[in-house]
């Protein structure tokens, strides 16, 4: 992934944090995350990074990040199962 999407392996190697530390995060809510469409892999907006970190050097850490919205699991899984289905 390039531009403003980073993957949760460049996240973590941008943050300096590991990629269990990022799905974590994740999980509680305190850093914003999206899914991939086809892979419903986790991927991090460049500006959501950068804020963090510049959040972190200005003393003002956020407790909670805003709720996630668009894609859900449910719809992803339902995706690939319409794309399996028209390859057969």
């Amino acid at each position: 992934m390039s531009g403003k999407f980073m993957t949760i392996k460049e996240a973590s190697a941008f943050l300096g944090v590991t990629p269990l530390t990022l799905r974590n995060w994740d999980k509680s809510g305190k850093l914003p995350t999206t899914r991939h469409p086809m892979s419903n892999y986790r991927i991090y907006k460049t500006e959501d990074l950068e804020k963090l970190v510049s959040d972190i050097e200005a003393g003002s850490l956020p407790t909670k990040a805003k709720p996630r919205t668009g894609i859900t699991r449910n719809k992803v899984v339902a995706r690939k199962l319409i794309v399996r289905s028209e390859r057969e």
